[in-house]
């Protein structure tokens, strides 16, 4: 498994307004198109009303260099980098101790 945990911050309202609008398009395309894609969850972050967090599971690393190498993911990434200064991106690796299935251990 491979998972990926980004934190957006959107540089105003209407900026944010356009970044949710691109990302709905995208998690349609992300849920029909991306069996790899395991969990792709989307987050306003409380106290931040610019701030956006995804939390990304992939079946692996493979998975997740398709997902980045679909066309719908490419023209997302395209359109909201111009409402957002670079984010931060934590990589995990699902290794560790956890509960949520036999996968999971």
């Amino acid at each position: 498994m491979y998972g990926i945990v980004v934190r957006f911050d959107i540089r105003d309202e209407a900026a944010a307004l356009e970044f949710d609008r691109l990302t709905a398009a995208a998690v349609e395309h992300i849920r029909a198109d991306e069996p790899g894609t395991l969990v792709y969850a989307t987050h306003p972050v409380r106290d931040a009303p610019l701030a956006r967090v995804f939390y990304e599971v992939y079946a692996d690393a493979d998975a997740w260099q398709a997902h980045e190498a679909n066309p719908h993911v490419r023209a997302f990434h395209a359109a909201k980098d111009p409402l957002l200064a670079q984010p931060p991106r934590v990589e995990l690796t699902l290794d560790g101790p956890a509960k949520g299935g036999p996968e999971l251990r």
